[in-house]
């Protein structure tokens, strides 16, 4: 099946051209900064189809003749082509946008002949564009968008009410073709993994490129927040769902949780090639933690600290080693952790901080090297 790049035109192949927006002259063009690179590079090197798309108001009146529009679209087609990006097909809506057309963007009028043809796969399609309406297009013909967000405070006025559903949508907020081609060619580390038993039912939602967003439910309020440090301090945007069985003890609660998030790991990793594949690192206030890891495909954990107290928050101390020994298990890596100082909430923070950092160093990439960090040739 074929995958689509319904990419704009005004604002993301070339610049915008305020105040009228119409490029109807070679004065107003100007390419977007550093397309042609990065774009010959998805042409020549990705299977995408590439469509061009694009809101013209008013082409072929008096306002806006035909004759002032193809001769600057001939040449930027020309252009593209000589650089080896060839468009399979152009779709330019001209009416405007109190005529509510149903062909003009965010509306798929133009776009009928992709979402009955059954050799298009347009879910793992994207619409590549810089305008609030093109993340809306690609919302509403059912695939995924790569926003050019060079206004992030006038995007986020304009869909505040629809923000919720709309960043559903958005797989890429960027200024950058770099960023749009790396992405492309490697994809976003995301995954969606479920681990249900008769002691627990655990949901998990890890995206291992992300921001550092969090939303974390187990039932054990430090339980919560020390995994809220593995998001944040981690770079990593991660849900976790957990129903467990609170009322018998916190055991199963801690050690399946772990043990699902190191499933959801091995799952976003399944993929090495470029990777660092090592982390380490970090002090918090008078404790020291140190926290090595290893996503080298075995298992192993070296466990070097102990606590004085029985509980922190609602949480057994004691838990804290098999938390991290069923991550090391699941996720196929080793973990070596060790941590010395004197206030107890300081250490174990410490080391959920460090963990995340060391994650975070691990876990860092190369969109452009197929480098597997290993002599063995498998990880």
């Amino acid at each position: 099946m074929k995958r689509v790049l319904f990419i704009d035109r005004d604002g993301t192949l070339i610049d915008e051209a305020p105040p009228t927006y119409q490029i109807d002259n070679f004065n107003k063009l100007s390419f977007y900064p550093h397309m042609f690179q990065y774009m010959r590079a998805i042409a020549t090197e990705l299977d995408y189809e590439l469509v061009m798309v694009s809101n013209q108001d008013g082409l072929g009146t008096a306002a806006f003749p035909e004759d002032s529009f193809w001769p600057v679209q001939n040449f930027i087609v020309k252009s593209l082509e000589n650089e080896n990006i060839h468009f399979t097909a152009f779709h330019f809506d001209r009416t405007y946008p109190a005529d509510n057309a149903p062909t003009r963007k965010p509306a798929i009028g133009m776009f009928t002949s992709y979402l009955n043809n059954p050799n298009y796969d347009i879910p793992n399609s994207y619409v590549i564009g810089d305008r609030i309406t093109d993340v809306q297009l690609a919302k509403n013909l059912g695939c995924k968008a790569i926003w050019i967000n060079n206004d992030p405070n006038l995007g986020g006025a304009e869909i505040k009410d629809e923000r919720v559903e709309l960043e559903k949508v958005i797989s890429l907020e960027t200024t950058a073709w770099k960023d749009i081609y790396e992405f492309l060619k490697s994809g976003l580390r995301i995954v969606h993994h479920e681990r249900n038993t008769n002691e627990t039912k655990i949901s998990i939602e890890l995206n291992i490129d992300g921001s550092g967003k969090s939303e974390i439910s187990t039932g054990l309020g430090f339980f919560d927040h020390m995994l809220d440090q593995i998001a944040r301090h981690g770079k990593m945007d991660l849900k976790i769902s957990t129903k467990g069985d609170l009322h018998i003890d916190e055991h199963h609660t801690i050690e399946d949780t772990g043990i699902a998030l190191g499933e959801a790991f091995a799952k976003a990793l399944a993929d090495k090639r470029g990777m660092e594949r090592y982390g380490f690192a970090l002090p918090m206030d008078e404790a020291e933690a140190k926290v090595l890891i290893d996503f080298g495909g075995r298992n192993w954990i070296v466990w070097n600290t102990d606590f004085k107290r029985e509980k922190i928050g609602e949480m057994p101390t004691e838990m804290f080693f098999h938390f991290f020994k069923s991550f090391s298990d699941a996720a196929k890596c080793n973990l070596n952790i060790e941590c010395k100082g004197d206030n107890e909430h300081h250490k174990i923070e410490a080391i959920f901080k460090a963990f995340a950092k060391a994650i975070k160093m691990a876990v860092k990439r190369d969109p452009l090297s197929n480098y597997l960090p290993s002599t063995k040739g498998v990880l």
